[in-house]
């Protein structure tokens, strides 16, 4: 196990701003990672994706092991060969995905049917150290039990020690010494249970530590009420992951309970359905107002698309089905909230995280739709001319 050299550079109350050194780059914190679950970044060439000011990206294991397979990768020359990514990469563990298909849980481990092709396949901590160690990402993530929204106590009391004795496993397993392995913490929605887990998880240790079971279907608040359970008992010395979210608003509360990394896929499947993120708020490019808006998407970008195309030919791209509106929209959304994380960081710093953490809220508050209609619409004098 590869040990991440971590420093906290700045505290605002309970949110920080940290560094990881890792071998093919360092990472700023707080940091979002897009996620490129299959080998890649739907729709984004790892060309622009390093113009985006990406530092770190995510891919997963359940899914490479299943096609092309963790083999081919490793012949391949390993992952960031076969993708042609010369970033950090952060492989989860596939635990959530499959706990979101029919399963057979045992103490040995998860029997399961891939969702493609029906074929039978088991997962176990080892099993899944061994396919993430040929990935070979830079960061490691353990087998857990993700458990459901709605389980009940009992059940989740088994879930939480039985995740333990996997962590262990997985620990004992792993042997790649130029990957670092995150511990990931468990516990529904019960206080004590995540406390629990938090302090077993710590015990075992690791390199860094995620959150696990969150972003299940709970809602805002209730993600915050877990977080605020949680993160007190997490080592303060190493860098926190909250696994699977990424609107504004949960980054900056998230934040402010003193978490550093975050992973999503809205940032570039809100995209592909024409939705864009603004520090105005966010866009939908398919409303008719944008077919004769020649802005670009956020005037405070400067990411390529946002320099290079108006608002009013992603309006056209997204009206004929062009391939390309998906392409240009998800490059915007990566940068922007690339940019979003790196504000965010800087406030920190200079112990302005509250002024930021207001202002998220009203440009992005709980359950407000995608740009309500006149929320932010621009007044027709002084149209930005044609390019």
């Amino acid at each position: 196990m590869n040990s991440i050299p971590f420093h906290i550079d700045g505290s605002d109350g309970h949110a920080r701003a940290a560094t990881l050194e890792l071998a093919r780059g360092t990472v700023h914190t707080p940091v979002y990672m897009p996620v490129g679950t299959q080998g890649a970044v739907r729709s984004v060439s790892p060309l622009h994706l390093a113009d985006t000011g990406t530092q770190i990206l995510l891919a997963n294991t359940y899914h490479l092991s299943q096609r092309p397979g963790e083999d081919l990768v490793a012949k391949a020359g390993g992952l960031h060969q076969f993708m042609a990514v010369d970033l950090p990469i952060l492989t989860d563990s596939g635990g959530f995905q499959v706990f979101s298909l029919d399963k057979e849980v045992a103490e040995k481990g998860v029997t399961f049917r891939y969702e493609v092709d029906g074929k039978q396949t088991f997962l176990s901590p080892e099993r899944s150290m061994e396919i993430q160690m040929k990935l070979g990402a830079d960061i490691a993530m353990v087998f857990d039990e993700c458990l459901a929204y709605g389980s009940d106590r009992t059940y989740a009391e088994a879930s939480v020690d039985r995740t333990t004795r996997w962590e262990e496993r997985c620990r004992q397993a792993h042997d790649r010494p130029d990957q670092s392995l995150f511990g990931i913490v468990q516990g529904g929605f019960w206080p004590d249970l995540r406390k629990r887990s938090a302090e077993a998880v710590s015990a075992i240790g690791f390199d860094g530590y995620a959150i696990g079971g969150l972003s299940v279907g709970e809602g805002h608040h209730k993600m915050c009420e877990v977080l605020e359970a949680t993160t007190p008992h997490m080592p303060q010395d190493a860098p926190r992951y909250l696994m699977g979210v990424g609107r504004p608003l949960d980054l900056v509360e998230a934040v402010a309970r003193g978490v550093d990394m975050f992973d999503c896929v809205i940032q570039t499947r809100h995209a592909r359905s024409g939705v864009v993120y603004t520090w105005a708020g966010r866009l939908r490019l398919t409303d008719s107002r944008f077919r004769r808006d020649f802005y670009p998407l956020d005037t405070r970008c400067s990411c390529y698309t946002c320099t290079h195309f108006s608002r009013a030919y992603l309006h056209h791209l997204f009206r004929v089905g062009e391939i390309l509106a998906a392409s240009l929209a998800s490059i915007h959304n990566i940068a922007w909230f690339n940019r979003f994380m790196a504000a965010m960081r800087e406030q920190i710093v200079e112990g302005e995280f509250e002024a930021f953490r207001k202002e998220v809220h009203e440009r992005y508050p709980e359950g407000a739709p995608a740009d309500p209609e006149g929320k932010h619409k621009r007044k027709k004098k002084g149209k930005r001319p044609p390019r």
